[in-house]
């Protein structure tokens, strides 16, 4: 994979020279050095976000999105880097399904750059990606999550952990279930391969967040486990329903 914390600087640069970046935004080639277009990526989650999962809020006076007042969740807080619109849609179809793994490079700098006072303030221990089935990691190649999770390691010095839990069975896509749907389809989908955690404060990665029922998931597990808080960073979010 490409990014400092997997090559060395040299070979970095070679890499760079052979294969120029494109923007993980609008596909164009980039400067050299850069990880972007200077006009691209700018679908950042501002302050008016929810004080609990980071959605952004529909007005701006809210604390609480509808979601979040209507739903008791098992991390404490999360918090997620860009509003899931369709550039940043297209850019996570292309990192996931299409083998541009160099994305990872940019999205885990950005959040480590802008969402670094709330991963501060967590005092995490360890960071945890959301684990993909064995099918899922056989087919794609690699975990999205666990890319971005290295990635902001990389920038934080906080250390991946990954063996930690398991997909133990293959869940099908939930993009149009509801979450009560969600939750029955995630039901006992993850699993605890080492009961000794010591990971007491606990940051879960992952991709997009939705309606939070894979974060509750995951978090619930955790805690079963010796965990004390989960919190949760995502590099995107949909808009409140």
């Amino acid at each position: 994979m490409r990014g400092g914390y997997a090559r060395s600087r040299i070979s970095d640069l070679i890499f760079d020279i052979l294969f120029p970046r494109r923007c993980p935004f609008c596909d164009s080639v980039v400067k050299f050095g850069e990880l972007k277009c200077r006009g691209c990526g700018r679908s950042y989650i501002g302050e008016g976000h929810c004080l609990k999962c980071g959605k952004p809020l529909l007005r701006p006076d809210d604390e609480y999105c509808r979601d979040c007042m209507n739903t008791d969740h098992e991390f404490e807080r999360g918090r997620a880097l860009y509003v899931y619109n369709d550039e940043v849609r297209a850019s996570i179809i292309r990192f996931k399904y299409h083998g541009r793994r160099e994305y990872a490079d940019l999205y885990g700098k950005d959040i480590a750059e802008r969402l670094g006072r709330f991963i501060c303030g967590c005092r995490a221990d360890c960071l945890i990606p959301v684990p993909l089935s064995e099918k899922k990691q056989k087919d794609r190649g690699y975990n999205q999550a666990s890319l971005i999770a290295k990635s902001i390691s990389g920038y934080t010095g906080i250390p991946v952990e990954e063996g930690m839990i398991i997909r133990s069975r293959h869940t099908p896509p939930m993009k149009e279930l509801s979450r009560t749907e969600r939750m029955k389809n995630l039901k006992g989908a993850f699993k605890i391969v080492s009961h000794d955690v010591k990971c007491r404060n606990v940051i879960i990665v992952d991709d997009i967040y939705t309606t939070g029922s894979t974060m509750d998931a995951v978090a619930a597990e955790l805690k079963e486990a010796g965990a004390e808080k989960v919190f949760f960073v995502a590099l995107a979010a949909g808009a409140p329903v």
